[in-house]
């Protein structure tokens, strides 16, 4: 008799948890759409193209497992597009600062070879 309780109680308790649902992924929504607004304001667009690509597809995979209310899946590839849409944004910038660090180096050269007296 206690042996068929225990198991009842376990049984039970399995299919509670069975039952427990997450709540919907509103932050890792809203933490998606927040990184791909900053890389695209960033110049992603132009200056990481395949990476925002690449966070553009997992959200786009989110969005329609979200629609299909299947939360289970579309919270991990809502923190994938965040990521990938964070490393659009380093992306970019770190080309938008190279791209500044080599027209400075032009001028500084241009600089140079005028007060130098010669052409650049």
């Amino acid at each position: 008799m206690m042996k068929k309780l225990v198991l009842t109680g376990i049984f039970t308790a399995a299919m509670m948890a069975g039952c427990a649902t997450l709540p919907p992924p509103t932050e890792e929504l809203d933490a998606a759409k927040i990184a791909l607004d900053r890389a695209v304001n960033a110049d992603a667009t132009q200056f990481a193209p395949a990476t925002l690509d690449e966070a553009r597809g997992y959200y786009s995979q989110a969005d329609a497992a979200l629609k299909k209310g299947n939360e289970t899946d579309a919270r991990p590839l809502l923190n994938r597009a965040a990521a990938a849409a964070d490393l659009a944004y380093a992306q970019a910038i770190a080309q938008v600062k190279a791209n500044d660090a080599e027209a400075r180096a032009k001028q500084l050269a241009e600089l140079r070879a005028k007060l130098e007296g010669g052409a650049p």
